[in-house]
């Protein structure tokens, strides 16, 4: 006998099984995690909205409707999640140091480094709805069809939010193909 299905642990929860809810946070957690980081870029506000979003989905799992997986119904809540933190918290973002540094770097591991932080600043420089888009298609890999369901709009509107994150990242990226040259 397999693991219980998703909507099977949902509706335990709801019976009362005192397990089951914790057994769709630890399928889900990890993913849940990269998502809210990503979105988010500060690993405090990550993890506070992974908990919101669990408690809220804790909370209101007699409002789920089956109409979407699971899978997508927690990460719609977590999206809003984010996306509330977004709207809320306008600050200047800055960059923890490192604690220690090796002697030795190697020049490529060094221009690693500073690609990905230009990439990070520059998603945070983005529309919330175009980031949450640009996070979920290129650095998630997730098809456009889930996107769409989880963002609940149409294919082309993720697609359309996707093209313009990816030319205002190309405008603030440019930078690096001149390094490169």
């Amino acid at each position: 006998m397999g693991a219980p299905s998703d909507a099977e642990l949902l509706a335990a929860h709801l019976a009362g099984d005192r397990h089951a809810f914790g057994e769709l946070v630890a399928r889900y957690r990890n993913r849940l995690w990269g998502i809210a980081l990503r979105t988010l870029r500060h690993p405090e506000d990550a993890a506070d909205a992974v908990q919101e979003a669990l408690v809220a989905a804790y909370r209101r799992a007699g409002t789920y409707r089956g109409e979407a997986s699971v899978r997508t119904w927690l990460h719609r809540i977590l999206l809003n999640a984010c996306i509330d933190r977004l709207r809320k918290e306008r600050r200047h973002d800055t960059v923890p140091l490192p604690e220690a540094e090796p002697r030795e770097r190697r020049p490529d591991v060094a221009m690693d480094v500073v690609t990905r932080l230009s990439v990070v600043d520059a998603l945070a420089e983005l529309p919330a709805h175009q980031r949450v888009a640009v996070v979920l298609v290129d650095v998630q890999g997730w098809p456009l069809d889930e996107v769409a369901e989880v963002l609940e709009v149409p294919v082309g509107t993720v697609k359309s939010r996707c093209a313009r994150g990816r030319v205002r990242l190309g405008a603030l990226l440019g930078h690096l193909r001149e390094e490169e040259r």
